[in-house]
């Protein structure tokens, strides 16, 4: 089995995906990391150079969970294309459900270290905020809002404190990548071979951050119209090197930020409407008609916006249907699977 090198470690690799590699690399295999999603096909660097792969057969008929930028894999070296065997167990998941009526993850990316929420300043949507933050929250990664495009705006400052209160003590970074503000901020949050994701919606200025921060045009934009809106043309996952060290994933942007399993995320992102919720005369408060309910007392007085509870009780319904839902399919594949087996077992039995 390969050592840590120099090269594998500016890609992030450390004990812990040298140690959960070693549990499932077969004869001949190599650690690699998954730079690009291109659909059918990957690319994957393994420390020396970047190498096209494509999932494995298991990975595709056994209805796992298929490989994403981000991860650390088995790469298998053939001709013409690389094989990857199998995903090294994942430290962080960056996932949502995917956006259809069917209840399935759609992981995102994968071993992020730093999740950036990106607003930009000619679109500040405090739910919308909260809803990526609940997802940042969930991946295990530590979440950063990224104010962009403050060099079109004439209240920047403003914009931070509003950013501040709806995203309740998670750090808040005003950029642009005109005048370079804010630029040094996030190479410090990427220091020592961290990772990054960018998560917002479509003409955030994402792409654009990160060719700032590379100093080259790398990623594909288009020019923004007079009011500061831009369209996002990012098609496909990418993981970036920057050029002092770590790295940095460009997503295209999210028409639906649906989000996945993890209801004990709302506790770090609405900590205080939870705080109140305690302060109630009842443990059971509904928070509806019940005498000596703190969060209507709230509610009275100003302290607690009616849209952040309302934004708090609607991310809460969600996550719960996605729970109920998941657990319903894992019953019905579980039921479907020794269904299979029992069949099979009366099959080989006969004469």
């Amino acid at each position: 089995m390969p050592e840590i090198s120099s090269q594998l470690a500016s890609l992030g690799w450390d004990s812990y995906f040298d140690e959960k590699f070693r549990q499932i690399a077969g004869d001949g295999a190599v650690p690699a990391r998954v730079v690009a999603d291109h659909g059918a096909e990957y690319v994957a660097h393994d420390g020396d150079k970047a190498r096209r792969a494509v999932a494995g057969r298991r990975l595709r008929n056994d209805a796992l969970t298929p490989p994403a930028v981000g991860d650390w894999v088995a790469l298998m070296q053939r001709e013409p294309l690389d094989v990857i065997h199998e995903v090294v167990e994942r430290r962080t998941v960056f996932s949502r459900k995917v956006a259809s009526r069917e209840t399935r993850e759609q992981i995102l990316a994968a071993n992020v270290d730093v999740a950036f929420v990106v607003a930009a300043a000619t679109d500040v949507n405090p739910r919308r905020i909260e809803r990526y933050l609940t997802m940042a929250w969930q991946s295990g990664a530590v979440p950063v809002v990224l104010l962009t495009k403050a060099d079109i705006t004439a209240s920047p400052d403003e914009l931070r404190e509003e950013l501040e209160q709806v995203s309740m003590g998670t750090p808040v970074i005003v950029t642009s990548s005109v005048t370079g503000e804010g630029i040094e901020d996030i190479a410090r949050q990427l220091s020592r071979a961290r990772t990054g994701v960018l998560l917002g919606p479509s003409g955030a200025g994402k792409s654009t951050l990160i060719n700032r921060i590379v100093g080259a045009d790398l990623m594909r934009t288009r020019p923004i119209h007079g009011s500061g809106e831009g369209r996002h043309v990012t098609s496909h996952r990418q993981l970036v090197q920057l050029p002092d060290g770590g790295m940095i994933i460009d997503t295209p942007g999210l028409r639906e930020a649906q989000l996945w399993d993890g209801e004990d995320a709302l506790g770090n992102l609405f900590v205080d409407i939870e705080e109140l919720a305690l302060r109630c005369r009842f443990s059971d408060c509904a928070h509806d008609s019940e005498p000596g309910c703190a969060i209507k007392s709230a509610l009275a007085d100003g302290r607690l916006e009616a849209a952040r509870l309302q934004s708090y009780r609607k991310l809460q319904r969600e996550l719960r249907a996605v729970a109920a839902k998941t657990d319903a399919r894992i019953r019905i594949e579980e039921r479907k699977k020794w269904r299979q087996i029992a069949m099979a077992g009366k099959a080989s039995a006969r004469p």
